[in-house]
């Protein structure tokens, strides 16, 4: 475990030199190449890494400081082995204390066999066999290649691809490996009917009771002819999965050289969603009027509008080191997890209504209501503007308004309930509208009134020149319709 109060200054690891007048990078130095320490410093601490992974040692990294510390250089020891990864202000900051006590959770006594053991793993590894229609592409994950060739290796690769079994060094019951797939089956040599396809995971790993463990999960399915019949293929679409898969690609692409820029892999997403949608959607050539997607794919559109928006892929208002974290957190969670980093959760508590889901929106926005967002990273407690003014005039003290005590304490109830299970755990924010700490729901939400459209009926605008879901969606229907 290493703890991080600032960047290493000396040695093949250095980040930053010593003279106060060296800053740390930043993008713009990232991108310019002007990063003088980067490349040497991402080497060393991959070799670190690779002596990691021999010795099934994991490396987790608690960095608690207002400025960088080197996290961009020193995640592939995390990733590579399978560690954990925090970062926070301070030291003395909830979210360090008390994602440090959760590393070290243990299994309820009276679970049989389990019970009172850590809830992690050591040494694990995972191994894919397949069919002889297709074969692994690689795997995005915090794992680590274990250069095993075999017969259902594909020579395309995908994260760490040109094997088919991976060393995860420690797990948990979080962790998620991406495994992609090539159909490497010939187009002139069709499958009969009855062909089904069979995969197998091969998972192995030393339990913390000092016991070794094996367990293997076996999956077959039917095989469809998609230049015949796209039916089957559309019913068994899992949109969110599909979106948190396509997002370890994108940032992938976004930390490998070979890929371009982060605008380059935008595009990429671009194009992809665009065939997506002139494939499987159903049209009049060259009428947008006339789109409609299978019910299996609706919300994929909106999933790919906030990715491009999120954090993952728009470098701005963070610097390198947050931009790694929010990264490696994404490539280790669940799809569950991962769908709130890209897409976050909003939940509206007011006098007229039960808490309920609301749309990710500026119209969501209500001066008599109170809002709760979920981002994984952050958990926000949004006052309206007449809801802050009641608790400022101090109605919640009084008997008469106990009713209004009960809508304040209710989002702070449902906020600690969500945190209580997230590892690492968010920074919880409490805040009124119009007021400065409001920008992190308002950075989350679809602008769909601005400054340029004036407030239309209730919500509140937005400064921003960003374009809105439903721009994106005419833009996204109008090129469909005319790809050949």
């Amino acid at each position: 475990m290493l703890f991080a109060g600032g960047p290493p200054t000396v040695g093949p690891g250095t980040v930053v030199g010593r003279p106060k007048t060296e800053d740390i990078r930043s993008h713009t130095d990232l991108a310019k190449g002007t990063a003088s320490h980067y490349k040497a410093a991402v080497k060393h601490y991959a070799s670190l890494a690779e002596r990691a992974v021999a010795a099934s040692h994991v490396i987790d990294i608690f960095a608690c400081s207002l400025d960088q510390v080197g996290m961009m250089e020193m995640k592939v020891c995390v990733e590579k082995t399978g560690g954990l990864m925090v970062l926070a202000d301070t030291f003395s900051q909830s979210v360090f204390k008390e994602s440090l006590l959760r590393v070290f959770k243990r299994l309820p006594a009276d679970i049989p066999k389990d019970g009172g053991h850590l809830q992690m793993g050591f040494a694990a590894s995972l191994e894919v066999l397949t069919s002889r229609e297709f074969k692994v592409a690689g795997a995005i994950g915090p794992c680590s290649s274990l250069r095993k060739v075999a017969p259902n290796v594909a020579e395309t690769a995908i994260g760490e691809g040109g094997t088919n079994a991976w060393s995860m060094g420690g797990i948990d019951p979080a962790v998620t490996i991406a495994v992609y797939f090539e159909v490497t089956n010939a187009a002139n040599n069709p499958l009969p009917p009855s062909k089904r396809r069979f995969i197998q995971f091969i998972t192995q790993y030393q339990h913390a009771s000092g016991r070794f463990r094996l367990r293997t999960t076996t999956y077959s399915g039917a095989w469809h002819n998609d230049s015949v019949d796209m039916g089957p293929v559309a019913r068994s679409f899992d949109q969110e999965a599909a979106c948190v898969l396509m997002t370890r690609i994108a940032v992938q692409r976004t930390e490998s050289d070979e890929e371009g820029t982060v605008h380059d892999v935008l595009r990429w997403v671009d194009r992809s969603l665009i065939k997506l949608s002139s494939k499987f959607g159903s049209y009049r050539k060259d009428d947008p009027t006339s789109f409609a997607f299978p019910q299996e794919f609706v919300l994929y559109p909106q999933f790919m509008f906030h990715l491009r928006r999120s954090q993952f892929l728009q470098l701005f208002n963070s610097s390198p080191d947050e931009s790694s974290y929010y990264r490696t957190i994404l490539i280790r969670e669940n799809v569950t997890n991962s769908l709130v980093m890209i897409q976050p959760s909003l939940l509206s508590y007011s006098f007229s209504a039960p808490p309920q889901p609301v749309m990710l929106d500026a119209t969501s926005i209500r001066p008599d209501c109170i809002l709760l967002l979920d981002t994984f990273f952050h958990v926000v407690v949004f006052h309206g503007e007449t809801v802050a003014a009641w608790r400022a005039a101090g109605y919640q003290n009084s008997e008469e308004h106990v009713n209004f005590k009960n809508l304040l304490d209710s989002p702070q109830l449902d906020a600690q309930m969500t945190m209580t299970s997230r590892f690492p755990v968010p920074r919880f924010i409490v805040c009124d509208q119009h007021k400065s700490q409001a920008r992190f729901l308002m950075a989350k939400l679809n602008p769909s009134i601005t400054h340029h459209t004036g407030e239309v009926g209730m919500g509140q605008a937005m400064l921003t020149d960003d374009v809105s879901l439903r721009v994106f969606m005419e833009h996204l229907m109008k090129l469909a319709v005319q790809t050949p």
